[in-house]
């Protein structure tokens, strides 16, 4: 499986925008997907995630109620809607896909860099 995150960009506080990641492979629908996002000089955090079906979804605290993970599985797509941003949401966010319920993700995006100015 290959990903290819895309979307990020520079956006004032309080602003939105969507990621997308799209992956290339037929078994697409029955990955796991992942967004986890690195600041500068910190480690990469877990984001949000979702089952293969869509219908569960996880997301870490800090982007509870103002973030939404989806995924589209006829396009191959998982998007991250990111509302009511603020300046520590700033980060490089990545893409990841694995294929068991639980454990380590096995492939992972390039990477998209979203800037929020105060």
């Amino acid at each position: 499986v290959q990903l290819q995150a895309s979307g990020g960009g520079l956006v004032q506080a309080g602003g939105s925008l969507r990621l997308s990641c799209a992956a290339s492979g037929r078994t697409f629908s029955s990955y796991f997907m992942g967004w986890f996002r690195q600041a500068l000089g910190k480690e990469r955090d877990f984001v949000a995630s979702i089952r293969w079906n869509g219908r569960n979804a996880d997301y870490a605290d800090s982007v509870k109620g103002r973030f939404t993970i989806s995924r589209d599985n006829a396009k191959n797509t998982v998007y991250l809607q990111m509302n009511s941003l603020n300046p520590e949401d700033t980060a490089i966010y990545y893409c990841a896909a694995r294929a068991a319920p639980y454990g380590k993700y096995d492939y992972w995006g390039q990477g998209t860099q979203v800037t929020v100015s105060s």
